[in-house]
């Protein structure tokens, strides 16, 4: 399929990693020797996240969008989960596709498997966008992220709706595009429990602070202002901890600002790619 208006084609496959799970893609193909940038979701949603960046990012280059096991159209493998095992998918999807390296970018979730890609495989990482993520959720983290995996176990998805939506997106952009809300309930709702519980549990357990600290590649950190799931608090942890880092806390965004700010995210991905072609 043609982006209209632009060379660009899009690919949609499925790729086997080293255990087996298929995981399912979406490549933007773009000129040779322009940008490649890799684009992984958050919890419970999917490659579509990504899409309005995505978009944009491939008008410059070629994208890479991907469901991570136990999402979307991937392998709902079972639990349990590790975020390094997670950074291998993504190595093993690179291999799948013939990329050796990208700007590998994450948002909430999305953003640890970034990170601990970073360092796992620290010359395929080009540079490095943290969007609306944290490198630990702090100490009281297991037993929270323990209580909402047993919600959705004992009561199912539907009972964690309204905490989710509010936690996406603000007020404004809720009214003014229900059917961004409409789409993103969809896919949530849509997941397997025990995978989603499984995510909870490894983000329950996830502390990436000395990882962090080791990340030398160029690095944007982006935040939305009204985010309390990830707060500006924590985006300013990873600034201080990656000696290569730039900070952009977006005015009015809250937890998805890829979907509310797709353009100011687009943007900051693509000074990203320009800053590591400088280097």
């Amino acid at each position: 399929m043609h982006v209209p208006g632009s060379s660009v084609v899009t690919i949609e496959g499925d790729a086997r990693v080293r255990d087996g799970v298929r995981l399912s893609y979406t490549l933007w193909r773009g000129a040779p020797k322009t940008p490649r940038w890799v684009l992984i979701h958050s919890l419970a949603l999917d490659r579509s996240l990504w899409l309005p960046v995505a978009e944009r990012l491939a008008r410059g280059g070629s994208v890479l969008t991907y469901d991570c096991r136990g999402h979307g159209r991937s392998t709902a493998a079972p639990g349990p989960y590790a975020v390094e095992q997670f950074a291998r998918d993504l190595a093993d999807l690179l291999d799948a596709v013939g990329w050796e390296s990208a700007v590998v970018a994450g948002a909430s979730m999305g953003g640890c498997v970034a990170l601990c890609f970073a360092d796992s495989f620290r010359p395929r990482a080009e540079a490095l966008g943290l969007i609306d993520t944290t490198a630990w959720y702090g100490a009281a983290a297991p037993a929270q992220w323990e209580e909402r995996a047993r919600r959705a176990l004992d009561h199912g998805l539907s009972a964690l709706v309204d905490f989710q939506t509010t936690r996406w997106f603000g007020d404004t952009f809720r009214a003014e595009h229900p059917e961004v809300l409409s789409h993103c309930i969809e896919r949530f709702l849509a997941n397997d429990l025990g995978c989603y519980a499984a995510s909870c549990r490894m983000l329950g357990a996830l502390d990436l602070r000395e990882v962090a600290s080791r990340v030398s590649c160029p690095t944007a950190v982006v935040v939305g202002e009204e985010d309390y799931a990830t707060p500006p608090a924590m985006a300013e942890h990873l600034h201080t901890a990656i000696p290569a880092s730039s900070l952009d806390i977006i005015r009015g965004g809250r937890h998805l600002t890829p979907l509310e700010f797709p353009e100011r995210v687009a943007d900051i991905l693509s000074q990203l790619a320009a800053r590591e072609g400088r280097r």
